[in-house]
């Protein structure tokens, strides 16, 4: 069944392909997250738009006191990276991939969040150079940590 907003939204051949069953209905309402970066940051804004390409609806909110954000949503101090985001009642710090986000969010596991810590070198926002390897942790409200993905 399709929204209004939908239904507003979708050209006519759309439409008429998902009437007819020969396209798959519209995919689940795009993702909104906020990003709490600062301002002159340059792999923030390439993550931000990492999560935007992934249809992601970003609200981004520069901030001089990115510590203080990492304080108020609990972020472990020995996960910390650049830019915190909340999506729901969930914390994504750092270069966290897209596709992990998601998988989150689809799976809903009792997490507070997940994380790369530091800037790690090929991770979204942090692409050129040498890539290297890294975890995604997930982080429990607890302060029980467990790695989520290996990249």
């Amino acid at each position: 069944m399709l929204t209004r907003r939908q239904w507003l939204g979708a050209s006519l051949g759309s439409v008429a392909a998902i009437l007819a069953g020969s396209a798959p209905a519209f995919a689940a309402a795009p993702l909104a997250i906020t990003v709490y970066k600062d301002p002159g940051c340059g792999c923030c804004n390439q993550w931000v738009a990492h999560l935007e390409k992934h249809g992601f609806v970003v609200t981004a909110r520069n901030t001089s006191n990115v510590d203080e954000v990492k304080d108020t949503f609990g972020v472990p101090s020995a996960l910390r990276a650049c830019h915190t985001a909340t999506l729901g009642t969930y914390v994504v710090e750092g270069h966290v991939p897209a596709d992990l986000i998601q998988k989150m969010w689809r799976e809903r596991p009792a997490l507070a969040g997940l994380a790369v810590p530091g800037m790690p070198s090929g991770s979204p926002g942090m692409e050129g150079g040498r890539a290297q390897a890294y975890d995604v942790i997930a982080f429990r409200h607890d302060g029980t940590t467990s790695v989520y993905a290996h990249r």
